[in-house]
């Protein structure tokens, strides 16, 4: 009878060359990658940011395979509905989720979701990051930051804040500047930064940090008005408009950024064809030009720096979720 460690040989190099055939299996499967249409599936509503920034990569990245990119909106749950759904999608990179900030807040958010974001859900590649803009309709009797902040101090509870959901990205700039400036306001929760858009035209709110895609062009068309923008650096899209910092509110900066993932399970060629194809996309002229149009700055980094990135966000945002008390309603 052959030594028991012949037998431990026997089994190391069985289990080598299967990797071995796999590994061949995933890196032909990525040559051939993509022979029919993919599907990009939308955590936000049609006209959020999410959707803009993401229809912009959509466009290209069909054009760049020559197939069909397939944009799905599945808004809801703060995105987990989506989420979801791409998680238990098949593993073959013809299912791609695109997802924004709520990404790393809805865990906290939602912890009996039926998927864990880190362990179902594989990090592709970065889009972009751009400002939230703090507006208010054109007839709003606030002219600066201070004022709404001062305001607020007067009468606690008494301006009306929106959001694009409870645990948005939006929701949480909000939640920041509420405990930057020290103030107490009215939450008022929309479904999608749209609605938003639409509640402050009719002047149905008083205020919301929008994201810049989303509201830039009524800042420009004069149907609102910006108070400021919650980064570090002012916007060359808004370059009057002061940043939180300068215009009285120090630690209150909360960037939105893009991105996009994939089911776990989806072999690694696979992936780093898809990232390399949307870093390929983010260097082209006109999609630059479409992004800082949008007041957005493209965002580029490897699958694995992205999937530091996010578990980074992860526990900022847990941290911002607790400290506010904020339940998914």
């Amino acid at each position: 009878m052959p030594p028991a460690y012949l037998y431990a040989t026997v089994r190391l190099a069985l289990g080598a060359i299967i990797l071995s055939t796999l590994g061949a299996v995933d890196e032909a499967r990525a040559q051939t990658w993509p022979n029919r249409a993919v599907q990009a599936v939308i955590s936000y509503t049609p006209g959020s940011s999410t959707d803009i920034v993401g229809r912009i990569v959509a466009q290209k990245l069909a054009e760049l395979w020559a197939v069909p990119v397939v944009v799905e909106n599945r808004a809801g749950a703060g995105g987990s509905i989506a989420m979801t759904w791409v998680a238990r999608a098949n593993a073959d990179g013809y299912t791609l989720l695109f997802d924004s900030t709520g990404h790393v807040v809805t865990p906290s958010l939602y912890p009996k979701m039926p998927i864990d974001v880190l362990r179902d859900l594989v990090e592709v590649a970065t889009f972009a990051i751009q400002p939230n803009v703090l507006v208010v309709p054109a007839r709003s009797p606030y002219r600066t930051l201070m004022d709404l902040v001062n305001a607020s101090r007067t009468n606690p509870g008494s301006i009306n804040f929106a959001s694009a959901g409870v645990g948005s990205a939006t929701h949480l700039n909000l939640e920041r500047f509420v405990a930057a400036a020290g103030i107490k306001v009215t939450h008022v929760p929309y479904k999608g930064t749209p609605e938003v858009i639409s509640g402050l035209l009719n002047n149905s709110v008083d205020c919301y940090w929008a994201p810049i895609s989303a509201a830039i062009s009524n800042i420009k068309g004069g149907n609102l008005r910006a108070l400021a923008v919650s980064t570090p650096q002012r916007s060359n899209q808004l370059p009057d408009v002061p940043t939180t910092g300068e215009a009285g509110v120090a630690n209150a900066d909360s960037p939105i950024w893009f991105g996009m993932w994939a089911p776990s399970a989806t072999p690694k060629p696979v992936i780093a064809r898809i990232s390399a194809d949307v870093r390929k996309v983010l260097g082209m002229a006109d999609v630059r030009e479409k992004l800082a149009a949008l007041g957005s700055d493209t965002l580029v980094m490897t699958p694995e720096e992205f999937a530091r990135f996010v578990r980074e966000e992860l526990q900022v945002y847990t941290k911002v979720v607790a400290n506010a008390g904020i339940q998914a309603q």
